[in-house]
């Protein structure tokens, strides 16, 4: 049993890189099965977030883990081994105790991450490679995390990515209110945005997703409008903001398709921002005058402005999460010692059984029952301690005396 852990963040990794690592919700479980099946990893469960990959395993052989991540987005090991970090055993727990306290996030205390966490955790259960290791860890995850949250105020005036994106398109348009607001994709991070924004009271809202009935689940909760993302190239010159976040390995928007919703637009301003990992707008469209384009390392920027109220709080969080570290680590230790555990409970019911068997002989053939039971007692006594008497008794002068302690200690002996 190894817990071994290795991924990408924010901190070690520019989005460039990220999004090459970046794993499809729909084409997790297949990665996890693949994972499992190709290499020597018992368990596995994988986090993939805008900010973050991140692969939780038991495993003894964490190099082949580590090849198995480049070879399975088809990429070169040397070229993303710089943003790589591997972190074993107790290293390992107290990542996912930080990431999931949220004192490991691009916005210092945010909870989304424990949902995402919460996901990939499901998920792994659902492709059947969670074991008992990172069941244990990802139990003994959230508790921390709620830990955490609950004796600290670590998410205390936390400025999340929804409300940075507000900020910033406050920079560039006076008012929302005045301003049509365009969001693409449907999931949890394009709901945050919505909320945000709706309480700025927009002249309008549209909700693009793949999934037309999903837009309009969304939509209607803030008396918008849905469509499908193939009609988005119609709508597009019409909103003067643009958030996006979907799952799509390829670009939604292009900057064809951009450059051409400027023309119609008269060349007013778009304030967009891209949240998803791939992106969803080509790099290029950065280029274009008269578009303002944030990505989510830009928004992180922003969100540092407000982490002085919540730095005070890091230091108890981390006593907190130490302390939950030596508890699991000393959970692992003593599960390394379950088999040895059982051997010597094997071993000692192999001589019960045989002398009982032979006391039950002995009664069957009329013998005294004390004398049975003495004879029974007396041959436990000593064949259970024949092996530790043998190794004192042929041990090197260099290990005798340390031999003596230990069992000593183990049978309590206690010399005059």
């Amino acid at each position: 049993m190894q817990l071994f852990a290795f991924g990408i963040n924010h901190q070690t990794a520019p989005l460039t890189v990220r999004e090459q690592v970046a794993f499809h919700a729909e084409r997790m479980e297949e990665a996890l099965r693949d994972l499992t099946t190709h290499t020597p990893v018992k368990e596995a469960a994988i986090l993939s977030t805008c900010n973050r990959t991140e692969v939780y395993c038991n495993t003894l052989h964490g190099e082949a883990a580590l090849d198995w991540l480049a070879h399975y987005h088809q990429l070169k090991r040397a070229s993303i081994e710089p943003y790589l970090y591997a972190l074993p055993q107790a290293e390992a727990a107290r990542h996912a105790f930080r990431v999931a306290s949220g004192l490991d996030s691009m916005v210092l205390g945010e909870t989304q991450i424990l949902g995402q966490m919460r996901q990939a955790v499901k998920t792994a259960e659902h492709a059947g490679t969670l074991g008992m290791l990172l069941h244990k860890l990802f139990q003994r995850t959230f508790a921390v995390a709620k830990e955490v949250r609950t004796a600290t105020e670590i998410g205390a005036s936390s400025v999340s990515m929804a409300a940075a994106a507000v900020r910033l398109a406050e920079r560039i348009f006076p008012s929302i209110a005045e301003q049509n607001v365009l969001f693409i994709g449907a999931g949890e991070m394009i709901e945050l945005c919505a909320t945000h924004f709706a309480a700025r009271h927009p002249k309008h809202i549209l909700v693009a997703n793949r999934t037309e009935e999903r837009a309009h689940l969304l939509a209607d909760r803030y008396n918008g409008s849905a469509i499908a993302l193939t009609d988005l190239p119609e709508h597009l010159a019409s909103y003067d903001v643009v958030v996006t976040c979907t799952a799509s390995p390829l670009p939604i928007l292009g900057k064809g398709m951009v450059e051409r919703a400027l023309k119609a637009r008269r060349h007013r301003p778009i304030f967009m921002v891209d949240l998803a990992v791939p992106r969803d707008i080509e790099t290029e469209v950065a280029e274009l005058d008269d578009v303002f384009l944030y990505t989510v390392d830009d928004l992180g920027e922003v969100v540092k402005q407000g982490m002085d109220n919540r730095q005070a709080h890091v230091s108890q969080a981390e006593a907190i999460i130490e302390a939950r570290v030596e508890t699991f680590v000393h959970w692992m230790e003593t599960r390394e010692l379950v088999p040895t555990i059982r051997g010597l409970r094997d071993h000692a019911e192999r001589y019960r059984r045989h002398e009982l068997e032979r006391a039950q002989k002995m009664l069957a053939r009329g013998d005294d029952p004390r004398e049975v039971i003495d004879v029974l007692s007396r041959a436990l006594t000593n064949k259970f301690l024949h092996l530790p008497t043998h190794a004192l008794s042929h041990a090197g002068d260099n290990e005798r005396h340390e031999l003596a302690t230990l069992l000593s200690r183990l049978y309590s002996l206690h010399h005059e």
